[in-house]
């Protein structure tokens, strides 16, 4: 047999890495091909009257290979993350995570849906953190609406006044010393390395 023909029986025999593949390989997607498509997660779930496709639909759109229709659906973006579809699930798939993984490979990918603000409020909290050292509400809300929609902010101005008027909501933030802010940037920098590495 010519070495050319022997490539091709190779390129042949060789199993190509597919969309379920790449799931199943991030750390909340290892079980879905044990799902029988019960529902019981979608009827757990208190917020799938909100998403587009069901827990228990992109599951089976995972499996079909539906990558682009998975990852700019809305759905991961909604899940509250009370673990009630896990718990319930008969055949031990973690659906809670399998959400979360879904919206680190969208995010990855940048295929996060355009109808949710989910992605833009995670990346904001984390600069807010990471810059000071803990959360600073007003300056975050702030940076979040100006990056999405400065017209929500006057929605919420009633409620921003209310927490303001029960001292739940401040104007400054509350002063952390520079070596504390440095630990915590130390902290978040290691992570980071940590989990580029696990990719």
């Amino acid at each position: 047999m010519v070495i050319s023909e022997r490539i091709s029986e190779k390129k042949t025999n060789e199993k190509k890495f597919t969309f379920t593949d790449e799931v199943m390989a991030t750390d909340g997607g290892e079980n879905i091909r044990l799902c029988m498509q019960c529902g019981s997660c979608t009827g757990s779930c208190p917020t799938a009257n909100k998403m587009d496709y069901t827990p228990a639909e992109l599951i089976a759109m995972i499996r079909a290979g539906l990558r682009d229709e998975v990852l700019s659906s809305k759905a991961p973006w909604y899940c509250v993350s009370c673990y009630a579809c896990t718990v319930r699930c008969p055949r031990g798939v973690k659906i809670t995570n399998l959400m979360h993984a879904i919206e680190r490979l969208s995010t990855k990918y940048n295929k996060s849906s355009r109808f949710t603000v989910a992605p833009t409020l995670y990346r904001t909290f984390s600069e807010n953190v990471y810059k000071n050292g803990r959360i600073a509400e007003l300056q975050m809300m702030v940076r979040f609406f100006l990056r999405t929609n400065p017209f929500r902010a006057l929605k919420m101005s009633r409620l921003g006044m209310a927490l303001m008027s029960h001292k739940r909501l401040s104007f400054g933030n509350s002063k952390m010393s520079s070596d504390s802010r440095k630990q915590v940037q130390s902290i978040l920098d290691k992570s980071s390395a940590l989990g580029a590495k696990a990719k």
